[in-house]
């Protein structure tokens, strides 16, 4: 079961890509920090300090300004995540998130859908808010019970 969500972010390919790879940008839209740029064959950290959490992330494979996949989460609920970049323009891209994993016979299957596409429309947004508009504090507003 796959969970696909995207946006139009008006920016080249180069720059949407490098937010996520670039260790210096993503604390601006997504998670506080990431132990190393985003390579294939890498184990990145990325730690949320305002939540007190941090995951790894498996790097399988880097299209540069084009595709990232990379599995994250535990063995028994490991997801593979690929952001595909489409650069429309030199001005206009299209980013899709697609999450693949999901099992299909869980009990709380629709839940986890839900809140899996709130946080990557979430991250998205913020995402957006830096790129076109240098908005870097978006990123902690959202509140989980």
């Amino acid at each position: 079961m796959n969970n696909i969500t995207k946006f139009k972010i008006l920016k080249p390919a180069h720059e949407v890509f490098e937010a996520f790879v670039d260790p210096s940008k993503i604390g601006n839209f997504w998670f506080t920090s990431s132990s190393e740029r985003w390579e294939q064959g890498k184990t990145v950290t990325l730690k949320y300090d305002e939540y007190d959490a941090q995951v790894d992330i498996k790097v399988i494979d880097v299209e540069q300004n084009k595709k990232i996949v990379f599995k994250w989460g535990g063995y028994e609920e490991e997801h593979i995540v690929t952001i595909t970049l489409n650069e429309l323009d030199q001005s206009n891209t299209i980013i899709e998130v697609t999450e693949q994993g999901f099992n299909e016979s869980d009990g709380e299957l629709l839940h986890k859908l839900v809140d899996n596409k709130e946080g990557w429309v979430f991250m998205l947004t913020c995402l957006k808010g830096y790129l076109e508009f240098g908005v870097n504090n978006l990123r902690t507003g959202i509140v989980k019970n």
